[in-house]
């Protein structure tokens, strides 16, 4: 498990002050100030219980995406863990239209921070959301996984 940023010297990218700042603030000092891996969880009530996920999205500048990873806070909102993407699908979390860009000159990485909160949808009523793990739909991993589903015919070919 790598660090969430490159390096200390991420700058934001064209700010702008956002209805929920206090969860990304929250988010990045927590991000700033880790000395260890973060800590996965494999508990699928603290992804249950929590208020929000925060995605992260780091790429290359104007090229393809290397990671993306998915944070919930615990209980005070000062410590984040690790989640998957199913946990959050499970749990009913869908994305926000809430979203904070930052740029490492140093290492030409663009990190993308989106947050999650649960839909607030009556659980009576409520039916599977048909969203899909984004995977699926990206075209940088459908690029990928078809490669590799390529490779690995030729080699059942062979």
């Amino acid at each position: 498990m790598s660090a969430i940023f490159c390096c200390p010297d991420i700058k934001p990218y064209r700010p702008r002050w956002l209805d929920h700042e206090p969860k990304f603030t929250a988010f990045l000092r927590w991000a700033n100030h880790l000395t260890t891996p973060p800590a996965t969880e494999d508990d699928f009530s603290v992804v249950s219980n929590a208020p929000y996920a925060v995605q992260i999205v780091r790429q290359v500048n104007y090229g393809p995406q290397e990671a993306i990873r998915y944070f919930v806070p615990t209980e005070n909102d000062s410590i984040f863990v690790e989640t998957t993407e199913i946990d959050l699908l499970n749990a009913n979390f869908e994305k926000l239209n809430s979203y904070k860009n930052f740029r490492c000159e140093y290492h030409n990485k663009i990190f993308e921070v989106n947050l999650y909160q649960k839909n607030p949808t009556n659980a009576h009523h409520w039916r599977a959301n048909l969203a899909r793990p984004s995977r699926e739909i990206d075209l940088a991993y459908r690029h990928k996984d078809t490669k590799m589903e390529k490779a690995n015919a030729d080699e059942e070919a062979e």
